[in-house]
């Protein structure tokens, strides 16, 4: 796929998605979704960890509602059909994702970084449910993120008052890893994607498919779940590498098998 609407890059084992279409404050398109899409899908085949920045000042601003000429939006086809490849890739990625939130995270946008195993933001960043202004509910898999990742109260009040999050509230309250100081944010992520590349690959894919998977399960599921998952991470190369690494004091190269 030509991508026309997105940057894709691959260096060092680092995938990095940029939305490029800065004078919409990165606003998605039906093309954009569908670039969006095949590469989180790519970066999982090509990369050890995928990251998704934005271009420009904002990260995504969600929906852009003048695609399409302005008509009538279906927006359950598009969620469906459109936006649902883009949350499942994500959430499904092979190898760990990082959203670099650099500016504004609304509507759409906020959800779609929500999706990402890792949220980094820059402390200039907020994060807004902007539905319930124009007489919508949260999307885009919205509904399923916030609770999990900042609590039923503070999810509710966010979708109900559509009030902005800042990046440091966003912190605070659990909803993403980190919030960072606007001049150290692009090394910050950075180093943190570099770690993931270089780090033991199943076991990340473990950690995230285990971890994923407890909202579903009872506590002894859960346990039974880690054990077969622990027994396959230690029969691994990396496992290996990871104790003689320790041993002999070094550095593990670690090779994702």
């Amino acid at each position: 796929m030509q991508y026309d609407t997105i940057i894709y890059q691959v260096s060092d084992g680092i995938a990095q998605i940029t939305l490029n279409r800065p004078d919409k404050m990165n606003a998605l398109t039906t093309q954009m979704r569908a670039e969006l899409a095949h590469a989180v899908t790519r970066g999982g085949q090509d990369a050890r960890v995928v990251v998704m920045t934005g271009a420009g000042k904002a990260f995504c601003t969600g929906q852009d509602l003048g695609d399409g000429g302005g008509g009538a939006i279906d927006l359950e086809r598009t969620l469906r059909d459109e936006y649902a490849p883009i949350i499942d890739a994500i959430v499904n990625c092979p190898v760990p994702t990082i959203a670099a939130v650099n500016g504004p995270a609304a509507g759409a946008g906020a959800n779609l970084a929500l999706a990402a195993d890792v949220v980094i933001a820059t402390e200039s960043a907020y994060f807004l449910q902007a539905f319930a202004r124009i007489g919508l509910l949260p999307d885009a898999g919205g509904t399923y993120a916030m609770p999990r990742s900042m609590g039923m109260a503070k999810a509710m009040g966010a979708a109900l008052f559509a009030d902005k999050i800042s990046a440091r509230q966003a912190d605070d309250w659990g909803m993403i890893w980190e919030a960072v100081a606007d001049d150290a944010f692009a090394d910050t992520w950075q180093a943190r994607a570099r770690y993931l590349a270089n780090g033991p690959t199943l076991a990340f894919r473990a950690i995230k498919d285990t971890i994923r998977a407890s909202w579903q399960n009872s506590q002894e599921d859960q346990f039974m779940l880690e054990a077969k998952r622990q027994g396959e991470a230690a029969r691994s190369r990396d496992f290996k590498e990871g104790v003689m690494a320790f041993m002999e004091k070094r550095p593990a190269r670690f090779e994702g098998r």
